[in-house]
């Protein structure tokens, strides 16, 4: 929701009207898909990372907005708390050496705003949870000073009406409570877009909903909070509880989360804009001088800005975007799935994993999602976020008979969806080199069995067998990744365990 939002004094009479608005944008939506105005197939992707800062003994420094001012780019903004960051890379055509020049480009960006955030004592991480936050550090007097984020806070508290529970029952359990949406600034992501045609959109949307599942159980990277073991990858539990604007007479409905999976494969993007107008109340009902409809009907392109600032407060994990460039509508779908890191190397293999099996599922002629229920999906995603690189999925059977069997995630990513990957990425035109060394990143990982998530437990137990406290082995292991993440080689090389300490004299 990245928006300029002006925090004011929102009258019962705005969300009337805004939701009139809304409509006229549904409406301008679908004129705009049915005069085919949106642009050509250009293969273009893009890519969001959250970020953290953290001092040099691990803990978070609340401190984004010195450390925006020094590193003083655009490419870099603020993020939900005062401990966070996004750095976002322009638009690259999929082909060629894409994936390289992708790393380069974020090697070089993070190592310069590592660089500007040691001038203040802080530093850079990629991880999905900072295993050393507090509930101390996630309270609304640690919201970064936007006035977007103010109002989004304040709204959704409005809508709940009481604090926010926070129950995630892992490896052990955490079960607190929130007075503010704080807690979803722990939350920190890789954001994948990619820019597709209204007749390919829906088949790219399925596909990546098909594969959040192995995404995750390959990636995960958050197996703390709070100072508890939870989920492999406890972002998911984490974000949708701490955005639930249900209290539990509502979920006892079936009212849906804002933050969600989704209930059903779609045919247009269409479908996923008209579900949010249909289940979700406007949380921010602010509208813009812009008529449509009038916009349209004088040959213009209209922003839409209503519907795009709605959309951007339902939280699904695979996102339906609108947008303008040079003049000329397009699509994206914008995959929200994965955590952040734990390496450059490590996020960019699961870009090249992701945008490969993609595209081949997209243009199977029996589509995955035929075959899968939708259920299965989700039930994927589920187990994925609490089992990781350990998960076992729902996956169509081959043969005549059909069906859905249980398979290891290792072993449905190296048999069969790396193939998939390969044969997207030679699709798109990426280069052998590109495509082999970051596949194979994916094929390791599955061979180890090790991701993030699975290193950070394992660290953090070896911590605890040598005798530290709970709170010293998280910081011990926290300082030891953010050492092995700045060196750079992907997760699954990394020792397991605390390096020793250098005997003097």
């Amino acid at each position: 929701m990245g928006e300029k939002v002006v925090a004011g004094q929102l009258e019962l009479s705005d969300r009337r009207y805004y939701r009139g608005k809304l409509r006229q944008c549904l409406t301008g939506l679908e004129r705009l898909l049915a005069e085919k105005r949106f642009d050509r197939p250009k293969n273009l992707l893009g890519l969001e990372i959250e970020l953290n800062l953290v001092g040099p003994d691990g803990m978070p420094k609340m401190m984004n907005g010195q450390v925006l001012e020094r590193i003083a780019s655009r490419d870099f903004q603020t993020e939900l708390a005062m401990f966070n960051l996004e750095v976002n890379i322009a638009p690259h055509r999929l082909g060629g050496r894409v994936f390289d020049r992708l790393a380069e480009e974020l090697r070089t960006s993070l190592a310069y705003a590592h660089r500007k955030a040691n001038e203040v004592d802080a530093g850079i991480m990629m991880i999905g949870i900072l295993p050393t936050l507090d509930r101390d550090d996630l309270v609304s007097s640690n919201l970064s000073d936007v006035d977007r984020y103010t109002l989004l806070n304040d709204q959704i508290v409005a809508a709940r009406g009481e604090d926010f529970t926070l129950d995630i029952d892992g490896v052990e359990r955490l079960s607190c409570t929130s007075k503010s949406i704080a807690p979803e600034a722990a939350c920190t992501s890789v954001q994948l877009h990619l820019q597709v045609t209204p007749a390919r959109f829906a088949d790219v949307w399925n596909a990546a909903q098909a594969i959040a599942a192995a995404q995750v159980a390959i990636g995960a990277n958050s197996p703390f909070l709070f100072g508890r073991e939870l989920w492999r990858e406890s972002r998911p539990p984490l974000f949708t509880q701490s955005t639930d604007t249900r209290p539990p007479e509502l979920q006892a409905q079936g009212v849906r989360p804002r933050t969600w999976f989704g209930e059903r494969w779609i045919s247009s993007a269409y479908d996923l804009f008209e579900e949010n107008l249909r289940y979700y109340p406007p949380l921010l009902p602010i509208c813009d001088d812009e008529d449509p409809l009038s916009v349209l009907d004088e040959g213009g392109v209209p922003k839409l800005g209503e519907l795009v600032l709605h959309n951007g407060t339902v939280y699904r994990w695979n996102r339906p975007v609108y947008g303008i460039a040079d003049g000329v509508p397009h699509l994206r779908v914008e995959n929200r799935v994965l955590p952040a890191g734990p390496t450059v190397t490590d996020v960019i293999a699961n870009a090249a994993f992701y945008y490969g099996v993609v595209r081949a599922l997209a243009d199977e002629s029996r589509p995955v999602w035929t075959r899968l229920p939708f259920e299965a999906a989700a039930a994927n995603f589920d187990a994925a976020c609490r089992y990781g690189i350990d998960a076992r999925l729902q996956w169509p059977r081959h043969g005549r008979f059909g069906g859905t069997a249980e398979v290891d995630a290792v072993h449905l990513v190296r048999d069969e969806l790396l193939p998939l990957a390969e044969a997207g990425l030679d699709a798109w035109g990426v280069e052998p080199a590109d495509r082999d060394l970051y596949l194979g990143v994916i094929e390791e990982r599955c061979r180890r069995r090790t991701n993030g998530a699975s290193w950070q437990s394992a660290t953090f137990h070896r911590a605890l067998e040598k005798g530290l406290s709970r709170e010293a082995a998280l910081a011990a292991t926290t300082r030891r990744y953010s050492e092995l993440m700045h060196l750079g080689e992907p997760v699954h090389t990394w020792p397991v365990g605390l390096p020793e300490p250098v005997p003097l004299g």
